[in-house]
């Protein structure tokens, strides 16, 4: 039995419709009535919900930086003291959300730019609190790697995970265990002495 919380709200459904004729066609390339079409109301209907597209837009970037930050947030929480397991939750926790949400991926990396300066600056911000947050798991994982090392393992980990708008299909199973494998290689990576 579907509860009634499974149901996307009609701002849910508005925003997730936005975001895939967003990645599909270009944030400039898609019109206001297009999105309402796409839910089954009028183009002006959705003002009742957004101000505009520009305020879908912040919504959809700010909206999932948060999220990512607080799912994050509440990963630490969950396995506080055991690194390992925290690296591996919040590995987890980013392959869904690139399998899950990769319309958003294509979206903040075409996109960002159009977002007013202060949505810009706050996605930005949340970003940057996400990236220590691993960048803190990472080194208490890897305490001999210099903290320049880490963050950019941190950043190639999530080039790597948000590449997933341009993979093939393995199938979500097949995908999700090779880009942990990969994740965690990478950051195994770090443990491994340089080479001259």
């Amino acid at each position: 039995m579907t509860t009634s919380a499974a149901v996307p709200t009609r701002r849910e459904q508005i925003l997730n419709e936005a975001a895939r004729l967003f990645a599909e066609r270009g944030f400039h390339g898609v019109g206001v009535d297009e999105i309402g079409a796409a839910v089954g109301i009028s183009g002006p209907g959705l003002y009742r919900h957004f101000a505009g597209k520009d305020a879908m837009l912040a919504e959809l970037l700010v909206g999932i930086s948060e999220r990512l930050l607080t799912g994050g947030r509440h990963r630490v929480a969950e396995a506080a003291g055991r690194p390992e397991e925290v690296l591996a939750s919040l590995v987890d926790g980013h392959i869904d959300f690139a399998l899950d949400d990769r319309a958003l991926i294509t979206v903040h990396d075409r996109e960002l730019d159009r977002l007013r300066e202060a949505d810009r600056k706050l996605v930005r911000q949340l970003q940057r609190q996400y990236v220590e947050l691993w960048v803190a798991v990472v080194r208490e994982l890897h305490p001999d790697a210099p903290e320049a090392e880490a963050r950019v393992a941190v950043h190639a980990v999530f080039g790597l995970l948000n590449s997933t708008p341009h993979l093939g299909s393995l199938g979500r199973e097949a995908t999700e265990s090779l880009l942990r494998r990969l994740a965690n290689g990478a950051f195994a990576a770090l443990s491994a002495a340089p080479t001259a």
